[in-house]
């Protein structure tokens, strides 16, 4: 009889176990939904830092059918002065050494600044070597002005990139 009873004791305990496991696999799949924060757009002037943590928010917003979660980011400075030159060429080397080297399929290359035209230019720029179909299943994100979007799409087209567009705003 303490056999049995102990067996069962067991048993019951298993069968406890198992169900709290499966519980908590239900819970572990169930997509989480994150709230996406909103940043309000910095002026043009303002500090770097302003601009990136805009950028990052809007990339979040946009993430919908990239793989990867850790997309590369290129904040494009603005300005004529000699350092935000220097650090524009720097980036269009990066960006140009990235795109020679191609993308992971499922990846998203993210762009943004506080001017537009020269986030556009650095794109084209960058992409102009690209070979054909060589960015397949690779999301390129614009963040910049309406009045850009269609040359920077248009740059895209033959390396196959799926091109996203976010207006500053």
């Amino acid at each position: 009889m303490f056999k049995k009873s102990l067996f069962l004791v067991f048993a019951a305990c298993a069968v406890t176990l198992a169900l709290s496991a499966c519980d908590k696999k239900e819970e572990a799949a169930a997509p989480t939904e994150q709230a996406v924060e909103t940043v309000a757009l910095p002026a043009p002037t303002a500090a770097p830092a302003e601009w990136k943590k805009y950028l990052a928010a809007v990339v979040m917003q946009n993430m919908q059918g990239v793989k990867s979660n850790r997309p590369y980011m290129y904040f494009v400075p603005g300005g004529d002065d000699g350092k935000a030159v220097i650090d524009r060429s720097n980036q269009l080397d990066n960006v140009s050494l990235a795109v020679s080297r191609g993308v992971l399929p499922g990846n998203m290359l993210a762009f943004g600044g506080p001017d537009s035209a020269i986030t556009a230019d650095l794109i084209i720029d960058s992409f102009k070597d690209a070979g054909a179909g060589t960015f397949k299943d690779v999301t390129v994100l614009f963040v910049g002005a309406q009045a850009d979007s269609d040359r920077v799409k248009e740059a895209l087209t033959s390396s196959g990139a799926t091109y996203r567009f976010a207006e500053m705003k």
